[in-house]
């Protein structure tokens, strides 16, 4: 992958390939491809990763990474990992600097580790990254119910995009890998997502859990991409594409 080298020289920076792996099992130009809006803040996104859309406030109607119910602190572009623990009742959080240019006021902010369930905690009434200069303060407007979330368990937040828990609703897959942009001067990203018509490797596909695989059939549009990946049915999938 080439990057642009900033600095007094020009150049060039080649990095490994990002996409040198087969996403499609099936012909690609006959999926169901369409173009989104990539929230910003979320720096490079892998092709083959989850995607939902924003649900929150905000409603801007731009897609950020699923994110799975269940997680053992494997790096989750979704999710902004807390540098400190929270209190039991608080309504604020404490997150790197970076990592909270994925979140905008008014964005309604779901906070979890990998003991406590889920919370939301409502819409973010204000950011605060002046006070610190290696951490922001999100503020929202509901307080945490009763039992904090620590570091040592993985706490971390993410924006919501589904009505209930566990608040993430996968809607596509990102067809090819594309930069976000990290911090301030994160931009967000047009990007293509596979939305049907296709048979993936499971191997590939980034944050796939079981609750990906219930909203892609709720929604009748990637039920064959999910079900033609396994080395039993690669014959039947051959017959079919």
């Amino acid at each position: 992958m080439v990057e642009t080298n900033y600095g007094d020289t020009p150049g060039l920076v080649r990095g490994a390939e990002r996409d040198y792996k087969r996403l499609f099992f099936s012909r690609p130009e006959i999926a169901l491809i369409i173009g989104v809006s990539l929230r910003a803040g979320y720096g490079v996104l892998k092709a083959g990763t989850i995607l939902t859309l924003n649900g929150s406030g905000t409603n801007d109607y731009k897609y950020l990474p699923y994110c799975t119910t269940t997680f053992s602190g494997k790096e989750n572009p979704g999710r902004a990992m807390l540098v400190s623990t929270t209190g039991a009742a608080d309504n604020f959080v404490y997150v790197t600097l970076a990592d909270s240019y994925k979140f905008r006021v008014t964005d309604d902010l779901i906070i979890a580790d990998d003991t406590t369930p889920a919370e939301d905690l409502g819409a973010i009434t204000e950011i605060d990254r002046t006070t610190w200069t290696h951490m922001a303060k999100i503020t929202a407007t509901t307080n945490i119910g009763g039992a904090a979330f620590t570091v040592a368990r993985l706490a971390n937040v993410y924006v919501q995009a589904a009505a209930a828990t566990p608040w993430s609703a996968a809607v596509g897959i990102l067809g090819s890998s594309v930069g976000c942009g990290v911090g301030s001067k994160a931009r967000g990203a047009n990007a293509n997502m596979i939305v049907g018509n296709a048979a993936l490797y499971k191997g590939l596909l980034h944050e796939y859990d079981a609750d990906a695989l219930a909203d892609f059939t709720a929604r009748r549009n990637l039920v064959s991409i999910l079900s033609l990946m396994d080395k039993e049915v690669r014959r039947y999938a051959t017959r079919c594409f």
